[in-house]
């Protein structure tokens, strides 16, 4: 893994773990939470938050 990627990576993993904690206080939906899912799956497109993803159409 190049630095890039991990840094990408690191983005994705840091990017999603703040909106999962928004979509846990209801501060986001459930279909808000998928957009973003994979806004930053295309903008980082993770090695690794690809396996973890939530998003339903993944």
């Amino acid at each position: 893994m190049s630095e890039e990627q991990f840094r990408d990576e690191r983005l994705y993993q840091t990017t999603m773990s703040m909106a999962k904690r928004m979509k846990e206080k209801g501060l986001i939906s459930e279909e808000e939470y998928c957009q973003i899912d994979t806004i930053f799956l295309e903008k980082y497109k993770p090695i690794f938050g690809t396996l973890c993803s939530e998003s339903p159409l993944t």
